[in-house]
């Protein structure tokens, strides 16, 4: 270092000097100062004649380079007194050849304004990675316990003392249920009272990731390994849950292709990267889940048999909510409380009559349906009871059908021995309620695709606009 220095000539290691740290002052053992830039002459507004020889106390207010020349002991960022003002310096002991000679003082900001001015250029950064942190530390750990699955229903109950039972099991769990039924809070239950809760619980959307970058998602990369793969590779989702447990969501959706990709990694309990040289060993605990029935699948060749056993260890069918009635008031009352809290509004309740339409409801899409349905409630909402009048208009007719019908059944009942009559509704309504069902039959097929959904009903884009529309079925 000494050989490549001596290139250089003074006036250039001085102008370095005042380019690195804007004031600098430089003491001996003893405190007494050997150099100060020009920077820190005109901050100071002394001279450097003046100043080489004094102790360094004589020269900078409340200085403390002769305790750290003398102890050997650094002060990063400290606040120092100086002008009727604040500034933040740092000071480090100077050693030569392992002996203490003296110490170096820079100045970071001159008085508090240069402070502020740096902060608030730093501060959008801080505040974007500090909401990239909390989204990540969001996403790789469960949000909800058993606690927060609610119903007394017998079939409910039966699937939720299953769950807790095989919490802490390392086998595989497969969750069965329709769209909406609550899968994703299952799985998460699970992982929480599981031994492995302290550690990354992964979710994977199967249905949602392309086939060409799932590969890349599920076990990562190399870097290299592809034009655009990132500096250092990247990790994959498997990868990421190791330790603890990755939940497969529409597993039944997932192509064949990367079925086999996926039966590999659960047999052998290990990874490989996209262009990597060697296998990584994993420890993750899966639970899949699908709303399709996967027997069927595979014996239609579209799902792999060896992979459905490989999941099937633990079965858990979750009941629809048109198979547990008496859950939906509670349940209605749990999601009022959320909606309260999102809305800032408080006190929410139902009326009897709604209570009757919402248990009436053959809900297709399950408890999302009914949280949309009450969220739509609270918004159109003057007062804190939700009146039939707040629910969408299909909800409202079917409320209207049930109480004519119960009005017509009371007034046809005929005398003992008499021949019964049921309610004669009107054909048109008939016709109506079919339809309406069966449009929301497909859209829960289809995840809410509405030309898909369509086209399973035989019938034209705009005509299917339309009677969505008519039946207010968004």
């Amino acid at each position: 270092m000494k050989g490549l220095m001596e290139k250089l000539s003074y006036d250039w290691i001085e102008e370095v000097v005042n380019l690195a740290a804007e004031c600098m002052v430089v003491v001996d053992h003893e405190g007494i100062v050997v150099y100060l830039n020009s920077a820190y002459c005109e901050f100071l507004n002394v001279t450097a004649e003046e100043s080489i020889g004094k102790p360094v106390q004589e020269v900078i207010d409340n200085s403390r380079m002769q305790i750290v020349a003398k102890t050997g002991q650094a002060e990063v960022a400290s606040i120092h007194p100086i002008n009727g003002s604040e500034m933040i310096a740092n000071r480090y002991p100077l050693y030569v050849n392992g002996r203490l000679v003296g110490a170096v003082g820079t100045v970071m900001f001159r008085n508090a304004q240069e402070w502020l001015d740096y902060s608030k250029k730093i501060q959008p950064i801080m505040e974007e990675l500090n909401y990239y942190k909390t989204k990540f530390e969001k996403e790789l750990f469960s949000k909800y316990h058993f606690g927060d699955l609610v119903g007394s229903s017998p079939k409910f109950m039966e699937a939720k003392k299953l769950a807790e039972r095989v919490s802490d099991s390392q086998s595989a769990v497969l969750l069965l249920g329709a769209s909406g039924t609550g899968k994703e809070l299952f799985a998460h239950a699970i992982h929480q009272t599981s031994g492995r809760r302290f550690a990354p619980f992964m979710r994977v959307n199967c249905a949602s990731i392309p086939e060409q970058l799932f590969e890349s998602e599920i076990f990562g990369y190399e870097e290299g390994s592809f034009t655009g793969a990132k500096k250092g590779g990247k990790k994959g989702k498997f990868e990421l849950a190791h330790g603890g447990t990755i939940f497969l969501d529409e597993i039944g959706d997932l192509p064949l292709q990367m079925q086999s990709k996926l039966l590999r990694v659960l047999q052998e309990q290990e990874i490989e990267r996209i262009g990597g040289r060697a296998p990584i060993e994993i420890d993750v605990r899966v639970i899949a889940a699908t709303h399709r029935n996967l027997e069927k699948m595979v014996l239609d060749g579209e799902f792999r048999e060896d992979l459905y056993y490989r999941l099937n260890v633990i079965k858990i069918d979750i009941p629809s909510l048109k198979e547990r009635k008496e859950d939906i008031v509670p349940i209605s009352r749990i999601l009022l409380k959320k909606l309260e809290t999102k809305f800032h509004r408080y006190g929410l309740d139902l009326s009897d009559e709604v209570m009757d339409d919402l248990e009436g409801h053959s809900w297709p899409g399950n408890i999302r349906e009914l949280e949309n349905v009450l969220e739509r409630a609270v918004n159109v909402l003057d007062g804190q009871m939700i009146y039939r009048e707040h629910l969408p208009l299909y909800l409202q007719k079917e409320g209207k059908n049930h109480s004519h019908a119960y009005t017509a059944h009371l007034q046809l009942s005929p005398m003992k021995g008499s021949k019964r009559f049921g309610p004669v509704i009107p054909l048109k309504d008939t016709v109506a309620e079919a339809e309406k069902e069966a449009i929301r039959h497909a859209l829960t097929e289809t995840k809410g695709n509405k030309i898909e959904a369509a086209k399973l009903l035989g019938i034209g884009k705009t005509s299917f606009y339309d009677k969505c529309k008519v039946y207010g079925i968004s």
